[in-house]
């Protein structure tokens, strides 16, 4: 029995790490929910805890969170957008370029929200 040899140098293609960052993104956005819906269960048990978790979000901290959480949302988002035309198109010449437009989208929309919250 012969020992296949282990390769990783996909590891190092923009496609690859395209497809990485929308998993990651996805766990991350997952990983989410739960805080959301505690939030939304504040404002079930009454107006003084949803007033003080909401004064809470004023912070500066959770404000560079919410940016985080916007880039997230577009990154998944644009690579979800990737992953249905890969399985649905033909295959195109410039797939890497068009991954890394999808990433700098997604920064740039980021970064309007940045700028909408100063």
């Amino acid at each position: 029995m012969s020992a296949r040899p282990h390769t990783t140098g996909y590891r190092g293609d923009r496609l690859w790490l395209a497809a990485m960052v929308h998993r990651v993104s996805g766990v991350l956005l997952a990983a989410f929910l739960p805080l959301h819906f505690l939030v939304l269960g504040l404002a079930i048990r009454g107006e003084a805890e949803l007033d003080g978790f909401l004064q809470w979000t004023k912070s500066p901290l959770v404000k560079f969170a919410e940016i985080g959480l916007v880039l997230l949302l577009a990154i998944h988002l644009l690579g979800g957008i990737r992953v249905l035309v890969i399985e649905n198109m033909p295959w195109r010449d410039g797939q890497k370029r068009m991954a890394t437009l999808a990433a700098v989208a997604a920064v740039g929309i980021a970064g309007v929200f940045l700028v909408a919250l100063l």
